[in-house]
C-alpha cells in the first residue's frame, strides 16, 4: 500500500515513523537502523561530549545508511551552549534537525539560509504555533503519556494532536504513547502526518547502548510502572518507577529546589541505570507505552510488523 504522507514526502522517506532523540542511546546503529527500515532515524546531538565525537556519529551514520536522518538538539533548561553542535550538522549537511525542550529561537537563528528540514517537539498547541512561526517544517507534538520530557498540562495524545492539528498549516507529528501499528493508524486517523516513537525503539536489537536490564524492565513493565518526575522544576519528564525516583519524589515534596535534586537527576544518574544496568541506582525515562512493549525485536522488524499490521488494519476499515 501508499504510505506516502506529508511527513514522508517532506523528509524523503517510505514510512512516516520517527525515531526519538533518545538521550545517551540515540546513536549511529540505531539511526541508521530506522533509516534503513524506511522510517527516520536520528542522533542525540548534546550527549555526546564534544563537536568532534559529533562529527564522528555523523559520518559513522553516512557509512551505515545512504538514507535520510537527523539530529535532535535537546536544549534543556541546564543545557550547555549547542551552537558549535549545531554547526558540525550545518557542515556535514544533515538532512534533518530536531529541536526538543528549551526556546528552539536561537537554533533558527543559526540555520538561516540552510537547507535542512526542521522538526521542533512540542507539548502544547501555542508552542506549536510558535514552531510554525519560527519556520518549523513540522512539530513533532508529545501527550502526557510520553516517555522523557513533557508538557506541564497533563494532556494527553488523543485530545493533543487534533488540537494543534487544527492549529497550524505545517504537518503534525504524533508522539506519546505509540508503539504499534493501532497507534499509528490512530495518530493518521487524528490528523497527524506520521508518528515518533521513542520509548518503543529503546527495546530494539540496534539500541546497542542501552543495557539489557533496561531493555527487560521496558518489556516487562507496565503503563503503571511509570512516574513523572522534576515538575518542581517547570520540566517534568516521565521515568521508570524505581526507589531513585521514590527518593527524587520526596525531595521534591520538601522544596528542595534544583540543587537538592542535582545529584538525583543528573545526567550521570541517568546513565548508571540505562548503560550500567543499575536498576535502583540511577533512574531510566520511559512512557506509558512499556505496557505495549513484549519483545526485543530489530528495528526492520519491527517497522516491518507495523506497516503489515497497518495495512490489515486499512483493509479491515476499507470493507
Amino acid at each position: 500500500m501508499n504510505w506516502e504522507t506529508k511527513v514522508s514526502i517532506l523528509l524523503g522517506i517510505k514510512y512516516p515513523i520517527i525515531q526519538g532523540g533518545l538521550a545517551y542511546l540515540a546513536y549511529s546503529e540505531l539511526a541508521a537502523a530506522v533509516s534503513n527500515a524506511g522510517g527516520l532515524g536520528q542522533i542525540t546531538a548534546m550527549s555526546l561530549g564534544s563537536p568532534e565525537e559529533l562529527r564522528k556519529e555523523i559520518k559513522k551514520v553516512k557509512e551505515l545508511t545512504k538514507k535520510p536522518f537527523g539530529v535532535n538538539y535537546a536544549i534543556g533548561q541546564h543545557g550547555r551552549p549547542f551552537s558549535d553542535m549545531l554547526e558540525v550538522a550545518i557542515e556535514e549537511e544533515v538532512p534533518v534537525i530536531t529541536m526538543t525542550g528549551g526556546n528552539p529561537a536561537p537554533i533558527f537563528e543559526q540555520l538561516k539560509g540552510v537547507h535542512t528540514k526542521k522538526l521542533v517537539l512540542v507539548a502544547a498547541r501555542r508552542q506549536a504555533q510558535k514552531a510554525e512561526e519560527l519556520g518549523a517544517d513540522a512539530v513533532m507534538v508529545v501527550g502526557q503519556e510520553g516517555g522523557g520530557h513533557l508538557g506541564r498540562q497533563d494532556i494527553g495524545t488523543m485530545v493533543l494532536i487534533p488540537q494543534v492539528v487544527d492549529a497550524v498549516s505545517i504537518p503534525v507529528i504524533a508522539s506519546g504513547g505509540i508503539g504499534d501499528a493501532r497507534g499509528l493508524m490512530a495518530a493518521l486517523s487524528l490528523g497527524a502526518e506520521g508518528i515518533e516513537m521513542g520509548t518503543r525503539f529503546i527495546a530494539t536489537k540496534e539500541c546497542v547502548h542501552a543495557h539489557q536490564g533496561y531493555k527487560d524492565a521496558l518489556i516487562k513493565g507496565t503503563e503503571n510502572d511509570t512516574v513523572v518526575i522534576k515538575r518542581t522544576l517547570g520540566a517534568p519528564g516521565r521515568a521508570i518507577s524505581n526507589e531513585w525516583t521514590s527518593k527524587i519524589l520526596q525531595l521534591e515534596e520538601s522544596n528542595c529546589g534544583y540543587e537538592g535534586l542535582r545529584e538525583y537527576i543528573s545526567g550521570q544518574a541517568n546513565m548508571s541505570y540505562i548503560y550500567d544496568g543499575k536498576l535502583d541506582g540511577g533512574f531510566a525515562w520511559a512512557g506509558q507505552v512499556m505496557g505495549l512493549i513484549k519483545d526485543e525485536p530489530t528495528v526492520a522488524e519491527l517497522i516491518e510488523r507495523m506497516i503489515y499490521e497497518a495495512e490489515r488494519i486499512r483493509n479491515k476499515w476499507s470493507k
